[in-house]
């Protein structure tokens, strides 16, 4: 009842998923996807506006995510490392469907720098998303190389060392 009834219920739920968030699992090459149409534009919240064609060729980190959310809010502080060490390496692509004023007032509370933006037009059909998190790692060849939903451990070793292996490909 303490989980399903009271405003206790995010905090609980955030604290459970920060526990058993878990570095992903890369998707083998035989079986990754091509996102083969790069025409999607983002309005930024905290950041200009990005049109992911300037992403082409790049290593991409896309997270889907809302300030609601409580796997989303877990796994944050992790990404948030992530963005730290890699943000001159690696696209980084927030997609929120709140409004500006409400992410705005969450990425400041919390001290976050992630660039967070709402769509102007459609994502790419690969990026399937039916519930977030939901978070999509390419390679420089437009390849999902990691689809994960729900919390995980973005700033781990094994995801670095993973993005340190696709930035020098």
């Amino acid at each position: 009842a303490l989980i399903f009834f009271t405003p206790l219920r995010g905090y609980i739920q955030e604290f459970t998923a920060k526990i058993f968030a878990f570095s992903p699992s890369t998707i083998d090459e035989e079986n990754r996807e091509e996102v083969t149409d790069f025409t999607w534009n983002l309005k930024g919240i905290n950041t200009s506006d990005y049109n992911f064609e300037n992403a082409k060729g790049k290593v991409v980190f896309v997270n889907f995510w809302a300030t609601w959310c409580p796997p989303c809010r877990a796994e944050m502080p992790a990404i948030q490392n992530l963005y730290n060490e890699y943000k001159d390496k690696v696209e980084f692509v927030f997609i929120t469907n709140e409004d500006q004023k409400n992410v705005n007032r969450f990425l400041e509370n919390e001290k976050y720098t992630l660039p967070s933006y709402n769509q102007y037009s459609r994502q790419p059909n690969e990026f399937n998303v039916s519930s977030i998190p939901a978070t999509y790692i390419l390679n420089k060849k437009g390849e999902i190389v990691i689809h994960k939903v729900g919390a995980a451990a973005w700033d781990s070793n094994k995801t670095k060392k993973l993005l340190d292996q696709l930035i020098s490909e």
